[in-house]
């Protein structure tokens, strides 16, 4: 991974620059200042590109930057247990724990953008996409500013507990996949907090905080569903992108073509490509453009019903339920094609050719967009999603019980059936003390 300049995003950066930037800074602090001017930039259109024309040299770093000097770091056991509120120790616990989890979040939400922002080619991401992840980072920025300062309201301040680091554990098991890690991070973790969170705002209400409880209830709460749901809404958009209910969006960059002509010399030819100019564009991402995505759709035999694409790219238009859960035909998946961990791992900086075609095979293997969440997050979460699960709030996210019933933890407390124990390293356990606090 090249490391970038130290300095702050600036107006000549594009957002995967942006995004590196926030990921590199180590002081949470500082990689709030970041998050708030890069949000700014990105909105008013003083940033021009999701990717820039020079890209190769960049790579998403393997963990991002923590100020472990000033934030303890221990493994999952060995966190402190934070009690149930009664009393302030307890109370600044829970709280501390709160904090941890938006920093973090911060990170997860930025590696997104810039992971998948340079793996242009493989998924076509429209705007909308890198629109909503924005809008991610800048909510879980501001929870992490509201917590830390209510903490020190309550007489503590983030550093004065351990903490440990099971978020992102979970994050690089899912660092190869764009479902995967939509499916784990947005519609397993996220969701379960959305479980937990009304018996953490009880802790506070009944043990006479009603100020960290209204924080928590009033501005974290409704903005973890809406989390829940851009997850939701991208597996939708992926899922109906690889059965040929929408064609795929523009991509977030327009000019991916002249990208295309500048890297048709440095990009070598995919094997199935017979000219220059289709792996230039391959590798640029420009989906219309021989060997981009609605190539590889094609390849699979992949068509699109002139009805989907009045859908909205962002997936949210149409009745994306009905066609959810209707059945498609597949055609024939190629060989090499796979699913889970063992799928064929991006190479630095662009990734493998042949990894858009593994994603859309991979989701035409199911018949279902929900039946495709049940693959990803047996493939990539060791166990069982652990009831009692907070239905209406899941439901405000678009995520219905068809999605994590199926799921779920059967009622003896054995764990669901896991196709890949190794994928989350033992990450659920740690994740769910995380989510238990806030």
């Amino acid at each position: 991974m090249v490391e970038l300049s130290s300095a702050p995003p600036c107006a000549t950066d594009s957002l995967v620059e942006c995004a590196l930037k926030v990921l590199q800074c180590p002081d949470p602090w500082q990689k709030a200042e970041y998050t708030y001017s890069t949000v700014r930039m990105w909105r008013d259109g003083t940033i021009k590109r999701v990717r820039p024309v020079e890209w190769r040299h960049l790579r998403a770093p393997d963990r991002p930057a923590r100020s472990d000097d000033k934030v303890r770091v221990c493994a999952p056991g060995e966190a402190p247990r934070r009690g149930k509120g009664g009393s302030l120790a307890s109370r600044q616990a829970l709280l501390h724990s709160a904090v941890h989890i938006e920093n973090w979040a911060v990170d997860l939400s930025w590696d997104v953008v810039a992971r998948f922002g340079l793996r242009a080619h493989e998924y076509e991401l429209p705007r909308e996409f890198f629109d909503d992840f924005v809008t991610v980072a800048e909510d879980e920025c501001r929870h992490f500013t509201a917590l830390a300062k209510r903490l020190e309201e309550v007489g503590s301040h983030y550093g004065a507990f351990a903490v440990h680091d099971g978020l992102w554990e979970s994050a690089a098991a899912t660092a190869h996949s764009l479902p995967a890690r939509l499916a784990v991070e947005h519609c397993v973790h996220e969701a379960r907090g959305l479980d937990v969170l009304p018996g953490t705002v009880a802790k506070f209400a009944n043990n006479g905080d009603a100020e960290s409880a209204a924080l928590l209830r009033d501005v974290i709460y409704p903005e973890e569903i809406s989390h829940c749901a851009a997850g939701v809404r991208w597996i939708r958009y992926l899922y109906d992108v690889a059965h040929g209910r929408r064609p795929p969006a523009p991509p977030a960059d327009a000019d991916a073509q002249v990208e295309a002509e500048a890297e048709a010399e440095a990009t070598p030819l995919p094997a199935a490509s017979t000219n220059g100019a289709a792996a230039a564009a391959a590798a640029a991402g420009d989906a219309d453009a021989p060997g981009g995505l609605s190539a590889r759709l094609r390849e699979l035999g992949v068509g699109t019903s002139s009805a989907c694409g009045e859908e909205g790219a962002g997936g949210g238009g149409g009745d994306t339920t009905a066609a959810a859960t209707s059945t498609a035909s597949t055609s024939p998946l190629p060989p090499s094609a796979t699913t889970g961990p063992a799928a064929a791992a991006p190479a630095a900086g662009g990734g493998a050719e042949e990894a858009s075609a593994a994603w859309v095979a991979d989701a035409r293997r199911h018949v279902s967009v929900e039946a495709w969440f049940h693959s990803l997050v047996r493939a990539h979460f060791w166990g069982g999603l652990k009831p009692p699960f907070n239905d209406e709030a899941r439901a405000r996210a678009g995520f219905g019980p068809e999605w994590y019933l199926p799921l779920a933890q059967p009622a003896g407390g054995a764990p669901a059936a896991a196709a890949h124990p190794e994928a989350a390293s033992g990450a659920p356990a740690a994740v769910e003390a995380d989510t238990a606090a806030a």
